[in-house]
């Protein structure tokens, strides 16, 4: 009998200390997400985010689907996240395929793709024709922002007036948190129909990209690292993914 009365004193005093650990992660779920390059820049803090007991949340509006996956690649896989809940509603601006709406996506994906300036561009669309304005830090660079705004579905073409400058400045890039980078290259994988993100899993430490899983041709295995290199912050990519036989 006293041993049942101490072990139920026992879990008395513990469940208290467990509900607080469980509380505080919930907290550092919620703050690590709001203070995510993706939530702050990406989603301008149109996204809110609630834990309770490692479930997340979402909610909030985006103008685009494409930032909802954003979001929610984003927390799913941050410490102590045991499954997500994404109520965020799309609620676009421009209607789809509209120029304000190629522009909005070019301006989008220079956010979160390596190499490139979304500052210090200026985008421009009349009727599908795309100008690019500005400038850019090389040829590479100039060349680069141009692919990219192609890329975008419903792009006519694309007139680069960006002008080569060497900065004078020191480079001193935003750090981009490894959750934020995780979620841009699963993002990436996502869109990207000639991968699979579902055989891919897509870690990051300090902003080394590991990943891992199966892929369908060597080919595949090539495009998963170039994927995840050109995403903003990736300082490198270590695939380990095994090619089916």
């Amino acid at each position: 009998m006293k041993f049942k009365s101490t072990s139920s004193l026992l879990l008395l005093l513990a469940s208290p200390l467990a509900l607080f650990a469980t509380m505080e992660t919930d907290r550092k779920i919620e703050a690590a997400a709001e203070a995510s390059y993706n939530f702050r820049t990406v989603l301008e803090t149109n996204v809110k985010v609630k834990a309770n007991d490692g479930i997340v949340t979402l909610s909030g509006h985006v103008q685009d689907k494409d930032d909802r996956r954003l979001a929610e690649a984003t927390v799913e896989n941050l410490p102590g996240v045991l499954s997500v809940k994404n109520d965020i509603t799309v609620t676009p601006t421009y209607p789809e395929t509209s120029d304000a709406w190629m522009a909005f996506k070019i301006r989008s994906r220079l956010l979160v793709k390596g190499n490139v300036s979304a500052t210090d561009t200026k985008v421009e669309v009349k009727d599908g024709v795309v100008t690019l304005s500005g400038t850019a830090e090389n040829l590479a660079q100039k060349e680069l922002t141009g692919a990219y705004a192609k890329d975008i579905a419903h792009v006519k073409s694309v007139k680069n007036n960006l002008v080569v400058q060497a900065s004078t400045k020191p480079t001193m890039g935003e750090k981009i948190d490894d959750a934020s980078i995780t979620g841009q290259v699963k993002f990436a994988l996502v869109s990207h129909q000639a991968t699979s993100a579902l055989n891919t899993k897509v870690t990051t430490n300090d902003g080394i990209v590991s990943v891992s899983g199966v892929a369908s041709s060597d080919a595949e295995k090539s495009l998963v690292t170039k994927l995840a290199g050109d995403v903003r912050g990736a300082k490198s990519v270590s695939n380990n993914m095994t090619v089916k036989s």
